[in-house]
């Protein structure tokens, strides 16, 4: 399965953060899991439901997947569906758009 990009949910503070080190490692979940999650543009919105409700000021970082080649997999997850997983840190320059989220 192949996706232009993919999207990361980020807080504002894991964004700072991603900004200043040009490399994301990982949400504490990612750190646990031993990959970073992404969503597709199709199963965005229930991400977000899911696992930031509530939550204001979030910011989805639209990766590009041909920038991190063999680093993606794409795995079952929510519902059976394929899930795009970052298996390396996420460097900055994958991510071609940016746009905060107030709910």
């Amino acid at each position: 399965m192949t996706a232009p990009t993919a999207f990361k949910v980020l807080t504002q503070q894991q964004w700072a953060d991603f900004e200043r080190e040009r490399v994301f490692r990982g949400a504490p979940v990612d750190i646990a899991d031993g990959y970073i999650h992404l969503s597709t543009a199709e199963q965005l919105e229930a991400t977000i439901a899911k696992y930031f409700a509530g939550q204001s000021g979030l910011m989805i970082a639209e990766v590009d997947l041909a920038c991190l080649g063999d680093a993606i997999r794409w795995e079952p997850a929510r519902g059976g569906d394929l899930f795009p997983h970052i298996y390396a840190e996420l460097p900055i320059h994958a991510v071609v758009s940016l746009q905060r989220r107030d709910q």
